[in-house]
């Protein structure tokens, strides 16, 4: 039988911050990823990570859970919808988002 496993986004396995607005903290589970991440007020994908990608959108399939804030995002194809807490969403390649109000914005992912 497998033993319980605890772990806490307080101590992550790994915390990145790839931009000034924008902190990815990751815990691992075996081979099973789990990560939060937090968009300060005013961040915005196009604005704050189209540089590190060096893409003209984002180019992942996102499968998450908002915990707070508020996100927007809009397609490359002009389809756009809003997500708040509770929320859960699939967002595929191809898209810009960004944060909607006066507070952080946090979701879960796990990468699939």
């Amino acid at each position: 039988m497998a033993d319980m496993t605890k772990k806490s986004f307080d101590k992550p396995d790994d915390l990145m911050k790839p931009a000034d607005k924008v902190q990815m903290a990751t815990v691992m589970f075996g081979d099973t990823k789990v990560q939060r991440f937090t968009g300060q007020p005013g961040w915005q994908w196009s604005k704050d990570l189209k540089a590190v990608f060096n893409t003209d959108s984002c180019p992942i399939d996102h499968l998450l859970y908002v915990v707070s804030g508020e996100l927007h995002v809009k397609m490359d194809d002009s389809q756009e919808l809003d997500f708040k807490e509770g929320d859960i969403a699939h967002i595929p390649p191809g898209h810009d988002g960004w944060g909607t109000n006066d507070e952080p914005t946090v979701w879960l992912e796990i990468p699939h």
